[in-house]
Order: structure tokens, then C-alpha cells, then sequence
């Protein structure tokens, strides 16, 4: 696969089929992973995979719980706006939104992978983060669809437990769904780099514009 068509259309993709994930393709995922770069090179993460049906029984409700919590405050006023207004675009891209993000949590136990990313020593995110996405990189290219939260940073200690994590030290980054969607690949719309993006200073003039994504599946 084209390096530009795996970074355009690795998005979110929480609508999959139950199928389980081949070991050669989890391999291949982990091994990207872990190809990242790292910190002073000091390689401080370790990596979770969950595939058991008793497991992801027990990390199904925490997450529930997580998200109603998430939904409930952080997300409460955007998704009341959304309400009271939708017609609005931006309205309709929230519920979209919101319905995707349920969707992964309602169905929780019938996805069939997970990976769990822990970093030592950096609660910054900064030394797994490109680890994680790596591993999001590799499923893509595999044909499989992932989709990353860190929304069980909510109930940590309940979600630490379940899975066994040893000590305070490792600070949990992200947990990681894969599965072979149900959709269709493609380019997610995001506001434009100009609106988003300057140059050496803040509000400083970037000097150009993309008003359209630079890739295109046609």
C-alpha cells in the first residue's frame, strides 16, 4: 500500500465484523509498534493484547461507565448545543460523532482485538504515542480498521486490575480496537491545514492554503 494512502485514510473505523485478527496480522502489527521512535531510546513501554471473551466481559462495563461519565461532562455542553440545533453541520458531525463512539461502546465484548498501551517514566504520552500509531498504521495496511481511546483513564485503577497491571510506574496511554470494518475506507474530513496550522508565531501567516486534502482515493 502507498505510504500517503495509509496516513490519508487511517481513521477511525469502530464499525467491524466479530472475525477474528490472524496472528501473522498481529504480528505484524505489534512489530511496527515497537519500531517507533522511543524517547532517549530508552524503549520504556509494554503492550497489552486482549482477545479473551472473559476479559473484554470484564473491561466491557468499566468502559460503559467511562463513556457515560465522558458524555456526561466533557462532552456534555458540545452535544447539548448539537441538540438544540440538528440542522447545524457541526451539529450533525457531533451526533456522528457521538453515535460512532457509542457504537464501539455498546458493542465492546464483540470486538475481536484490543491492544493496551503502557509507557514507563512518561505520562506525557510522548514516548508511546508514535508506538500506537504505528500499530494503527500497520492494521491499515492489513486491511483491518482501529480506533484509539484513552477514556478508561476515567476508572483506572478498575481497568489496572482487570488487566493485571503491576504497579503505579506503568501510566496507562491508550487502548486500541481493531477489527475488518463493515464500511468503506476513506479520507476523514478535517478543517482545512490553513485554519488550523501558522507560522512562527501565533495567528502568524502560514503563506498558504489546502482547501482540499492533498490525497484522494478517486
Amino acid at each position: 500500500m502507498d505510504a500517503m494512502e495509509a496516513l490519508y485514510t487511517t481513521r477511525a473505523m469502530r464499525r467491524v465484523k466479530p472475525d477474528p485478527i490472524p496472528e501473522e496480522v498481529q504480528k505484524k502489527i505489534l512489530d511496527a509498534a515497537i519500531r517507533a521512535p522511543s524517547g532517549g531510546n530508552s524503549q520504556g513501554w509494554r503492550f497489552l493484547l486482549v482477545d479473551d471473551p472473559g476479559v473484554k466481559g470484564e473491561l466491557g462495563p468499566i468502559y460503559r461507565s467511562c463513556m457515560d461519565t465522558l458524555w456526561g461532562t466533557i462532552y456534555k455542553d458540545r452535544i447539548d448545543a448539537a441538540e438544540a440545533d440538528p440542522e447545524d453541520p457541526e451539529s450533525i458531525s457531533t451526533m456522528k460523532m457521538v453515535r460512532s463512539a457509542s457504537h464501539l461502546a455498546e458493542h465492546f465484548e464483540s470486538y475481536p482485538l484490543f491492544l493496551f498501551g503502557f509507557c514507563q517514566f512518561d505520562n506525557s504520552g510522548g514516548s508511546i504515542w508514535p508506538a500506537m500509531w504505528n500499530a494503527c498504521l500497520a492494521a491499515r495496511t492489513e486491511g483491518v480498521g482501529s480506533a484509539v481511546t484513552s477514556v478508561f483513564f476515567l476508572q483506572l485503577e478498575e481497568m489496572k486490575k482487570v488487566l493485571g497491571v503491576p504497579d503505579d510506574t506503568w501510566h496507562f496511554a491508550a487502548c486500541v480496537s481493531f477489527g475488518y470494518p463493515t464500511g468503506r475506507w476513506g479520507v476523514a474530513p478535517r478543517r482545512p491545514v490553513h485554519e488550523v496550522s501558522f507560522r512562527n508565531s501565533w495567528d502568524g501567516d502560514l503563506g498558504f492554503e489546502i482547501p482540499e486534502p492533498l490525497f484522494s482515493m478517486d
